[in-house]
């Protein structure tokens, strides 16, 4: 009898000692959350959130997640499932945020003073949304607009399973 009291004291403490362990965890994580500051929308699912667009960019988007800042403005957060890359945040995850940063400033007339890509394995980063990443945003915006110019070599090896070979003037005969 005295065996299973013992037994049980154990269980206790350790179901204590569990539960104290995920409510620090959780704590933590809502700390790490609130440096950026109050949710405001969530992409769960296609049509949770808002979708933001811009007429004259012709460009719209929908961000993982925004977050409110203490002083009003909004920041928007991308979300990758990969890890965290060893050289750096790619390029295109870079155009990603930035493209989420200009819709957040056309549409509520505030820019960001960042956006955020957060990868699987917990790192992050913290992209400037500045001078310079819209100029490298509004550079590939304008020559996404550029007609073909030819560049493209066709070939049968590469043409064969394009998705576009029905409609593509470059085509391998």
């Amino acid at each position: 009898m005295v065996a299973l009291t013992i037994l049980e004291g154990a269980g206790l403490i350790l179901f204590g000692a569990v539960v104290l362990l995920l409510a620090v965890r959780a704590l933590s994580h809502r700390h790490r959350e609130a440096r950026y500051g109050s949710l405001v929308s969530v992409d769960v699912a296609p049509g949770a959130a808002a979708v933001l667009r811009s007429e004259r960019y012709r460009i719209s988007g929908r961000p993982d997640e925004l977050r409110r800042l203490a002083d009003g403005r909004l920041v928007p957060i991308e979300f990758k499932s990969r890890v965290s890359p060893r050289n750096g945040v790619p390029r295109s995850h870079r155009i990603q945020v930035a493209a989420y940063c200009l819709l957040v400033e056309e549409t509520t007339g505030r820019s960001p003073p960042y956006g955020v890509v957060r990868y699987g394995d917990g790192g992050e980063a913290r992209i400037p949304w500045n001078a310079a990443a819209r100029e490298e945003l509004l550079d590939l915006r304008r020559e996404v607009d550029r007609r073909y110019d030819g560049r493209a070599t066709p070939s049968v090896a590469r043409c064969t399973h394009c998705p576009w070979r029905e409609s593509c003037d470059a085509r391998a005969a």
